[in-house]
């Protein structure tokens, strides 16, 4: 490798752990969400098994962080910027699709997974690992007994970070069928077949234990019509591949022809440069865990309650078809690939400066308010009246960042306890700086 090279890439891997860092600092409430909430009160509360809506690899690895001194806040972000920089050295290490990583995490949507206190941050270098091991199994490098090991421990890792890691050990199985007559297919196969003995063991022996209504509760047929389901797959799709901006203006406008625009552009460069030449099977099996990833995850919004597909939904499955997609770039424009993942983390730069809050004032203030009412170190509710009400729930977000035991609560008694707090109980006492883009 070039020297140049090489400065360049220290140089990105600096600036994008910056980034990171200062996107989750200049975010109201630290970039977190509802399902944040969750997660430090799992980490917070373990041994005890607080829900089964998530599986224990993400709260685990935030308790894990915790043990040397770190709140559990600190210790998602700690996670993340520890996915980050294991996934540059792997790859360096392994010699693994090296430059192309640097440029993926160098993507402002990367860099906001990252720094997001969710368990796609922690999902993404298992990822890695498991494109590592499918690639040794295809090339030959591992074989039977071992290959099986190695692939099926690594779906099950998988699983245990997202439940929709599922996508991941269907599309393993469906591999190998499609490749049976090759040496190779039967570690695919049986790898895909452990993996879903896996989750059904798990579904009998942990979800049912703890919560035997779990399938009652989240299953739904007809959630959402199909016409709205498309709308927001071309919208998820064209900002998840836009690697530039990876958010929509919510209030729409012609800026958002240029956000899908310029997504939908880059989806048709990325299907021309895949049909170009003729694919190595490695490269098959990318492609295929890439789109059964995205096929899956659009079909199961029919049944089950998530959010719009989105650069966060989609992050595992579209690492694969990114990586791919850069290894093209770089095969026709070598060293000039590395100005996309400049650019993109200058439109991010921007982007964060333009909407920035204060984090760290905000949790000053939070942290002064709960001590002054003996709620910092006690199980606290929060009341909302309406769960899709954001500007209340962002209250209880920041609020999670601090104290992690809290839970949203919609029952409007509840609000009459001390140990209830409301957005207007907060805001009688303090003031936040508050983001002007979300």
């Amino acid at each position: 490798m070039k020297i140049k090279e090489k400065n360049i890439q220290i140089t990105m891997v600096i600036i994008t752990l910056v980034m990171t860092i200062l996107r989750f600092l200049f975010n109201e409430k630290g970039r977190v969400n509802p399902d944040s909430i969750r997660y430090m009160r799992f980490a917070h509360v373990f041994p005890t098994i607080d829900n089964t809506t998530t599986p224990l690899g993400y709260p685990l690895s935030i308790k894990f962080f915790t043990l040397f001194g770190l709140d559990e806040f600190w210790g998602s972000k700690a996670v993340g910027i520890a996915a980050f920089l294991f996934i540059i050295y792997f790859c360096w290490k392994k010699k693994f699709y090296q430059r192309e990583s640097i440029v993926i995490s160098a993507l402002f949507s990367f860099v906001s997974t990252y720094a997001y206190t969710m368990s796609e941050a922690l999902i993404l270098p298992f990822v890695f690992l498991f494109l590592y091991t499918a690639h040794l199994v295809i090339t030959g490098k591992l074989e039977k007994g071992k290959a099986i090991f190695y692939l099926s421990l690594s779906l099950i890792a998988l699983y245990n970070i997202r439940y929709s890691a599922l996508f991941i050990i269907g599309a393993t199985g469906l591999f190998g069928l499609i490749f049976w007559k090759r040496k190779y297919s039967p570690s695919f196969i049986i790898s895909g077949a452990i993996g879903l003995v896996f989750i059904v063991l798990y579904k009998f022996l942990f979800i049912d234990y703890f919560n035997e209504n779990y399938v009652k509760q989240f299953l739904e047929i007809g959630l959402h019509p199909t016409s709205k389901l498309l709308v927001e797959l071309f919208q998820g799709l064209t900002t998840s591949f836009n690697p530039f901006v990876h958010i929509a203006n919510p209030g729409g406008g012609l800026i958002n022809y240029a956000i899908y625009g310029i997504g939908l552009l880059n989806i048709a460069l990325m299907i021309y440069l895949f049909t170009r030449k003729k694919l190595t099977e490695t490269e098959s099996f990318f492609i295929l865990i890439g789109i059964t990833g995205i096929i899956c995850s659009y079909f199961i919004q029919y049944f089950y309650s998530v959010i719009p597909i989105d650069y966060r939904i989609l992050a595992p499955f579209i690492v694969p078809l990114w990586l791919l997609y850069f290894s093209r770039l770089f095969e026709l424009l070598n060293t000039k690939v590395y100005a996309i993942g400049a650019l993109s983390l200058l439109s991010g730069m921007a982007f964060t400066w333009l909407s920035k809050g204060n984090y760290l004032e905000n949790r000053k203030a939070i942290s002064v308010y709960l001590k002054s009412e003996n709620l910092d170190q006690v199980p606290i509710q929060f009341f909302v009246l309406k769960d899709d009400n954001m500007e209340e729930i962002r209250v209880a977000e920041l609020i999670s960042t601090v104290n992690p035991r809290i839970t949203l609560t919609f029952k409007p008694k509840d609000s009459l306890q001390r140990t209830t707090l409301t957005r207007y109980k907060v805001f009688q006492k303090i003031k936040i700086d508050k983001n002007k883009y979300q």
